[in-house]
């Protein structure tokens, strides 16, 4: 087994609202020392491949501030706390967020955002026999809810259109799922 870097040091350098900012001070298998960056997203999140009766997903489409535009994305949103079940959360961001509920939530993966400097993790869920309720988004939240052909969707990843990673892990998953029930893979 090949040797690790060791973490010797953590600072606080920031603490946010759901994010936390370390620098972390670290020991490379060569002996020499590193800083590196470290965010900590402390509550975890959960999103919603929501599909509708006639085949095509629930998206939402909205501005995010890193990025400077708009985008399209599966619905999703943080724990309300640590111990919420992302079951519980990702049945609450998909009323939240697109107006529909459903009683029907499978688990479809987990993932890891970005695992070169934060913990951040998502379990995304799959829902059906979705039921028409309505939105009621976060204050300073302005979301539009489109409906996606999961091929359509495939070709905007492909094209670039698509960037963000859980959307692209979730609607890959999903049409795997369904080239197995198709019996194409």
């Amino acid at each position: 087994m090949s040797e690790h870097a060791k973490r010797i040091k953590r600072e606080l350098v920031m603490k946010g609202t759901i994010l936390d900012v370390y620098k972390d001070t670290m020991e490379l298998p060569n002996g020499k020392t590193e800083e590196w960056d470290f965010v900590s997203h402390r509550k975890g999140a959960a999103a919603v491949v929501a599909v509708r009766e006639d085949g095509k997903l629930l998206m939402v489409r909205q501005y995010r501030n890193a990025l400077e535009r708009m985008t399209l994305e599966i619905p999703a949103g943080a724990r309300d706390s640590v111990t919420e079940d992302t079951k519980v959360c990702a049945a609450r961001e998909l009323e939240e967020e697109t107006g529909y509920r459903s009683e029907n939530l499978s688990f479809l993966l987990s993932l890891r955002t970005t695992v070169a400097f934060c913990d951040e993790f998502i379990d995304v869920y799959l829902a059906r026999d979705l039921v028409k309720s309505t939105q009621h988004l976060d204050e300073g939240e302005a979301i539009d809810v489109e409906a996606h052909d999961v091929d359509e969707l495939c070709e905007m990843i492909y094209a670039g259109k698509i960037q963000d990673s859980k959307t692209v892990s979730a609607i890959l998953a999903y049409k795997n799922l369904l080239n197995k029930d198709s019996g194409k893979a």
